[in-house]
């Protein structure tokens, strides 16, 4: 059941952490799925599904456009399962208008607009505020290039939308890759629909940053039939004739972002805490936070489908590249409280462009807790406080903002964690709605 949020949570210092969390579905890989699955051909069993705000927006799109999918629960052999079965459309939604409310989703507005721009059709695509701050022209350039109809309906280069039916003639597209992987992932995801005759080469300007989201990509079209041809991180090809099949049953993996808080709280105040659903073999990116925690001074230990972290006395500062690890790399800043010195994350300016401008509202809320931080265009460097200082912190409707601050109230071997407030709780809706809980669980503690 859904956790109702207050306004605000308090937490008190939690002197030791311990247990086991079964890990939602992952964000990236759930909205990924959906999409492919109404693509393809056949009917997709999926298993585990993220049931949150994003994957509940990529839901009601698919609903407004036609396809058809219908939700069960499951219990094996003692676990609750969600089952979601989605009926594929053959690569042509059955609806070719709509209005779509896409909320703050990413993982859905970006692969639908290219999705849509390619089928056409008479769509409108908008969402909250924020989303209409988040930049998605280098997208609708790369479309438009090619004979897409994508027109801006607010602020050039910025979501709302309006697309309409355009004449593609797309061999090979370009599209930068320095501002989301997004871009490059929805490009992907859509080459099939357009290379019904000849092969469509994707080229990347630039540096493409995130580049595990782009494995995730990849490894699931593979799932559904269609193959690419990569030359390095510069092209991308997929053949012509190829179409998405459905692999009739697909597993969501646990979320390898959201174990992050679980895995730090570990390396942080004792442990050892387990989380369920990801493991060594995790097509997810973010698996490779371990490593850092392990940079860091952490215990860790994996198995096929569990990571278990605990703590061998006060971190140690790191200095690394986080260019790989975006998201779970907001939860070694707050690690870097706990260090013997200052930790420096570098390559992380895809956070600017993120949910918030994630390293400006680090940096911030850093302060408030007694950190010297040194914000750059895309680097963030954190002096530990002698003692983390009791705050209220802003969340700015950011869910990992949210979480993975609720890691200032551990106490660890370096330092004591003091008493935070976290505001508006509520947003952790956005991948997690049970955070706060599953934490209390390790924590041992009633949150509420």
């Amino acid at each position: 059941m859904t956790q109702h949020y207050p306004h605000h949570i308090d937490l008190k210092p939690v002197m030791h952490v311990e247990g086991v969390v079964r890990l939602p579905g992952s964000k990236s890989i759930s909205n990924r799925v959906l999409l492919l699955a109404a693509l393809a051909e056949g009917t997709t069993k999926i298993i585990d599904l993220l049931a949150s705000d994003d994957t509940f927006v990529m839901l009601g799109a698919l609903t407004s456009l036609g396809v058809h999918w219908e939700q069960e629960e499951q219990t094996h052999p003692e676990t609750l399962h969600q089952v979601h079965h989605v009926r594929g459309c053959g690569g042509v939604f059955p609806n070719h208008a709509a209005d779509l409310f896409m909320g703050n989703a990413g993982t859905a507005i970006r692969p639908l607009t290219a999705a849509l721009a390619v089928i056409g059709g008479d769509y409108t695509l908008h969402g909250v505020a924020r989303m209409h701050e988040r930049p998605i022209g280098d997208l609708v350039d790369a479309l438009n290039a090619v004979g897409a109809q994508i027109e801006y309906t607010g602020e050039a280069g910025f979501p709302p939308l309006r697309i309409r039916r355009g004449h593609l003639h797309a061999e090979r597209m370009s599209v930068r890759g320095n501002v989301s992987s997004q871009f490059l992932t929805a490009l992907l995801m859509v080459a099939p629909l357009m290379a019904r005759e000849h092969a469509v080469t994707i080229d990347v300007v630039g540096e493409l940053i995130s580049k595990p989201y782009i494995e995730i990509t990849l490894n699931l079209m593979r799932r559904f039939g269609v193959v690419v041809e990569q030359n390095g991180w510069q092209s991308f090809s997929v053949g012509p004739g190829q179409k998405y099949r459905s692999p009739g049953l697909i597993h969501v993996e646990g979320d390898a972002s959201s174990a992050s808080y679980f895995l730090a709280a570990g390396a942080i105040a004792g442990g050892p805490v387990r989380v369920e659903g990801v493991g060594r073999d995790s097509i997810q990116g973010d698996v490779r936070f371990v490593a850092a925690l392990e940079r860091m001074g952490a215990s860790i230990s994996m198995g096929d489908n569990w990571i278990e972290a605990s703590s061998n006395g006060p971190l140690k500062a790191i200095d690394a590249d986080f260019n790989h690890i975006p998201d779970a790399a907001m939860t070694i800043a707050i690690a870097a409280l706990y260090a013997d010195g200052t930790s420096t994350l570098r390559n992380i300016g895809s956070w600017r462009v993120k949910e918030t401008d994630r390293l400006a509202a680090m940096a911030c809320e850093l302060r408030k807790l007694g950190a010297e931080v040194e914000e750059g265009a895309d680097y963030m460097r954190v002096t530990p406080p002698a003692v983390i200082a009791a705050a209220a912190i802003d969340t700015y409707d950011d869910h990992r903002m949210a979480m993975c601050f609720s890691l200032a109230s551990l106490d660890g071997a370096a330092r004591r964690g003091n008493a935070i407030r976290i505001m508006d709780p509520k947003c952790v809706a956005k991948t997690f709605p049970e955070y706060f809980a599953a934490f209390a669980g390790i924590a041992h503690e009633d949150l509420f």
